[in-house]
């Protein structure tokens, strides 16, 4: 399961940032389609510190989104695509 949030946390950091600058200037998927996303993966039942991180990271991305639109440019918030990676930090349980 863990291994499954991390390929889901590498995946949203990859697409996320390009699908929301969308063509023609129109978003292909909307801040609230991530955001939505982002929050499931913050239900799941436990999450490792770097997993918090990362979405946490995502999530700063998204309010930077908001506040300056597409025409802002790329925040400074970058998250690694390895950050989903267990680096044998401990386990954190959500609650909801």
């Amino acid at each position: 399961m863990n291994r499954l949030i991390d390929q889901e946390i590498a995946h949203i950091s990859r697409v996320m940032w390009p699908s929301l600058l969308g063509d023609m200037s129109s978003p292909i998927l909307s801040s609230e389609y991530w955001r939505m996303r982002l929050h499931a993966l913050l239900d799941a039942p436990s999450l490792t510190k770097v997993q918090l991180c990362a979405i946490d990271g995502l999530l700063l991305r998204l309010d930077h989104h908001d506040r300056h639109g597409a025409n802002g440019s790329t925040p400074a918030v970058e998250v690694s695509e390895e950050a989903g990676a267990d680096h044998g930090t401990e386990r954190i349980a959500m609650h909801g």
